[in-house]
């Protein structure tokens, strides 16, 4: 199934962001994400985005650090976000492969796989959950959607990719002289 659209919502009553996998020919997955899952979820989504080789390569933290904000910079040019459009009153309901209860994702799976994409398993304490498979360009977008519905959940969480340290004063640090 080809993936069509990703939605994330903070939902004030169930204080938890809503997460709507929307897929090509009709249908949808509705998984809550709590506040802790979201932590796990920002931290397995970094990881990815760290295991390309690209960062891999580099020979110092400053420099993966720097080729990841690049990358990030670079995917986020090359996805397209789209305001959500309403459903017109003409198109079918979607079917709800995994019921039309949002899931409780309370585990998170995350690898690479051999072809460089991502592969997140989101699955509840039992049963079948989501498992997406994201394109680096996809991995950042998500990542995006995440950052922005957690800054309207106003959870007091920031979300961000490692920095680049700037490094301290030459003058506080002690020299050595051989």
């Amino acid at each position: 199934m080809k993936l069509e659209r990703i939605r994330i919502e903070f939902d004030m009553e169930q204080d938890r962001l809503l997460m709507l996998v929307l897929i090509d020919g009709g249908a949808e997955v509705r998984l809550w994400l709590t506040r802790r899952c979201v932590k796990r979820f920002w931290m397995a989504m970094v990881r990815m985005a760290e295991f390309r080789p690209e960062v891999q390569l580099q020979t110092t933290p400053e420099a993966r650090t720097a080729v990841l904000q690049f990358q990030h910079e670079k995917a986020l040019r090359e996805v397209r976000f789209s305001r959500t459009e309403p459903e017109t009153p003409s198109a079918p309901p979607r079917t709800q492969p995994l019921g039309g209860v949002p899931l409780l994702v309370t585990r998170i799976q995350a690898r690479r796989e051999p072809d460089g994409r991502t592969l997140l398993a989101l699955l509840p304490t039992e049963g079948q959950g989501a498992h997406l498979t994201l394109s680096e360009t996809l991995l950042h977008g998500l990542m995006k959607l995440v950052q922005q519905a957690v800054g309207k959940a106003e959870w007091d969480m920031t979300l961000e990719l490692p920095k680049v340290e700037a490094p301290e004063d030459s003058a506080e640090v002690p020299r050595v002289l051989n």
